[in-house]
């Protein structure tokens, strides 16, 4: 029976997921909600006190809700996935030092010396293999003992980097999307916030517009929060 292999980045985005969820939503039941609900009321006592009394933007109560909680799980789930492509990124520049094949300096590989390369790469450890160096030269080294062809053994190559580079592409469209998902998020928090806010015009009109405020508040720090959450993230995708 043939054995499948474990797709290895898809079951670490998955853990990476499942762990920032469980800390972020930890951190945020036993410290950010406390401390906004703390915040929050000693503002409304002081306000309630003095009207003229000028409510301060703390960051506990910018980043108390729920949409602020998921722009924060998101953006540490694209950290890991980043973090993990930047280990395997310096992986691969670390090889391009080691000497897979055993040449001299000026000795030339015929076409019958192919096999014998061919098994010096294949005799390297399995994670080792699966890299873009080892593959394009064993690619490479299996064209020129079948076709005897150098212009054949350059075109092998070189469509085995560019599929490398637009596979490398496609895993960034993971990263993309949150980047993309993150103000999307943000702006349902400014719909809901400007819905409550608009559910407690009534008591508006009738003087009492703690309840608006608190609302517009939802509004627009959701969307805050997740933009310059979006800029860190889309700045950090582009010096990969």
């Amino acid at each position: 029976m043939k054995k499948k292999n474990i797709p290895v980045e898809f079951v670490f985005q998955l853990f990476a997921l499942i762990i920032t969820i469980i800390i972020i939503h930890a951190f945020y039941v036993s410290v950010v909600r406390p401390n906004a609900a703390q915040l929050i009321e000693e503002q409304n006592i002081a306000a309630a006190a003095d009207p003229s009394y000028v409510r301060e933007r703390h960051v506990w109560v910018l980043i108390k809700d729920l949409e602020q909680e998921s722009c924060f799980i998101l953006m540490f789930w694209a950290l890991a996935i980043m973090g993990y492509k930047s280990v395997q990124l310096v992986a691969e520049r670390r090889l391009l030092d080691v000497d897979l094949i055993s040449v001299a300096d000026g000795m030339r590989i015929l076409p019958e010396d192919a096999r014998e390369f061919s098994r010096q790469l294949q005799a390297l450890p399995d994670d080792r293999q699966r890299m873009l160096l080892p593959r394009a030269l064993l690619s490479a080294l299996r064209r020129f003992n079948s076709t005897r062809n150098i212009q054949d053994v350059a075109s092998t190559a070189h469509t085995i980097c560019e599929s490398e580079a637009e596979r490398l592409e496609s895993e960034l469209s993971m990263i993309r999307y949150i980047s993309w998902a993150i103000p999307s998020i943000g702006f349902i928090g400014t719909v809901r916030g400007i819905g409550e806010a608009l559910a407690q015009a009534d008591k508006a009109v009738q003087g009492d517009i703690a309840g608006v405020t608190q609302s517009l508040g939802v509004a627009f720090n959701s969307t805050f929060i997740a933009l310059l959450i979006s800029i860190f993230l889309m700045f950090l995708v582009h010096q990969l």
